[in-house]
């Protein structure tokens, strides 16, 4: 495993582009076991972990694929005989749940391993099953797998909210699922994610009458049973640009600046971001498609919530928590998505920061100096979290298990490097060997 060695205190300077959405990308990759044609995607983020294990799953699913330098992806079915998307690979990654949809619809049975993913806390897919179910699907969990089977799916009219908001994986698993029905769906309670749009868009593409997208309210004109040659053809699809790596480079820019311009990104899809940025004293100009911040010594306290889109993004709980390390006061963070979503916390007190939960808020009380020490990320988005804090803080932090990292953040280091931080992706072993001679 690889690590990330920061020396911290370098001004971020310039600009970075961002790269497709990680979030975007997957469902589309698994949708195109949709499509007879040939399916060319441009703008997939393809040195990620995530996207790379995806199309390895949809090469047993009979998926072959082809990746250009240039981010694109050009996907064929060759093979509709495999339903079962095993083990081994799906409990790697929870996106790949967004294979039962798109099977069920055209191959009338998913035999789908219960998915994995960030240790964030717990992320059931009952919301999954009870869509499958609504349009006429059998649904069994067997020996730690989903089985869906369905002759003929039929549309239906299903709520999709539960507990901590609308599902934005099942609202998209859902639409692809009732591609392939007897009439009409709708979804009622969906979310509203960029992410879902992507979906919707690329349903559309494909020739699907999709309505709603970015509402609470979905409505897909189903296809019929997707059996045979000449059912939905082939299609070409831009993946937007990850609204989370925007609003992870801007934070840098934040803490670190300087100041960074983040390039080729939808400024609106941040629109809560910009407003906390505000009201906590950093300074953002927006452009058509760029976003440019100036550094901050300190910001204000703030007590804010993670809520579902539009509101503060839980993807970004982390990366903010670092920036609101260096407040003047006490700052709360409560996060409604995923309550549990703070195992970074033990990780930023190596820094120095003071910072502790009660129950499911957060507290950081600012302003305290922040060391440059070893560290362990636990999911994707502690790991942002912790190099942010990394490049403000005093002396050489190492960034270990940076593995989640690249489940959703290309090429990190580099694009850091190209604003000035010094960052260097090293070795497990060669961390070993420095210890060994610290300890001698």
């Amino acid at each position: 495993m690889d690590i990330f060695r920061i020396h911290g205190g370098n001004r971020l300077n310039g600009s970075v582009k961002v790269s497709g959405s990680k979030n975007g990308a997957l469902p589309i990759l698994f949708a195109s076991l949709l499509c007879d044609g040939e399916v060319t995607l441009q703008n997939v983020p393809i040195a990620l972990r995530d996207i790379g294990m995806s199309l390895r799953i949809l090469e047993t699913l009979g998926v072959e694929s082809e990746v250009a330098e240039d981010g694109s992806v050009s996907l064929q079915v060759t093979d509709s005989g495999n339903t079962r998307a095993d083990y081994k690979q799906v409990s790697q990654m929870r996106a790949s749940i967004c294979s039962l949809g798109p099977l069920l619809a055209r191959r009338g049975e998913a035999i789908v391993s219960l998915p994995g993913g960030c240790n964030i806390g717990d992320r059931p897919i009952d919301l999954h099953i009870h869509g499958m179910e609504a349009l006429g699907a059998k649904v069994t969990i067997e020996n730690g797998y989903v089985m869906a089977r369905a002759s003929h799916l039929r549309g239906s009219t299903v709520y999709l909210s539960g507990p901590m908001g609308p599902t934005v994986l099942g609202t998209q698993n859902v639409m692809m699922a009732a591609v392939g029905a007897d009439g009409d769906t709708v979804i009622e309670g969906a979310a509203c994610e960029p992410e879902v749009r992507a979906t919707a868009g690329f349903l559309r593409a494909m020739g699907v009458k999709v309505e709603g997208d970015g509402t609470h309210e979905i409505h897909i004109e189903g296809q019929g049973r997707l059996e045979g040659a000449g059912c939905l053809g082939a299609t070409s699809f831009d993946v937007p640009p990850d609204r989370i790596e925007t609003g992870t480079y801007v934070l840098a820019g934040a803490i670190a600046g300087g100041e960074v311009t983040v390039e080729g990104c939808i400024p609106s899809e941040n629109s809560a971001l910009l407003n906390l940025l505000e009201r906590i004293g950093v300074s953002v100009e927006v452009g058509e498609k760029t976003l440019t911040v100036r550094g901050v010594d300190t910001v204000t306290p703030v007590d804010v919530s993670m809520l579902p889109y539009p509101a503060f993004p839980t993807d970004l709980q982390g990366p903010l928590m670092a920036l609101l390390c260096r407040g003047t006061g006490v700052s709360l963070i409560t996060d409604k998505v995923f309550p549990d979503r703070f195992n970074h916390l033990s990780e930023l007190r190596r820094f120095g920061a003071k910072v502790r939960k009660e129950g499911p808020i957060a507290i950081i009380e600012g302003g305290a100096p922040l060391s440059g020490a070893k560290v362990m990320a636990s999911d994707l988005r502690a790991s942002a979290c912790l190099v942010l804090a990394g490049l403000v803080a005093d002396g050489i932090t190492d960034v270990n298990r940076i593995y989640h990292l690249d489940r959703g953040y290309e090429r990190m280091e580099e694009k850091l490097r190209g604003l000035g931080a010094e960052v260097e992706r090293l070795p497990e072993q060669v961390v070993e060997q420095d210890l060994d001679l610290e300890l001698v």
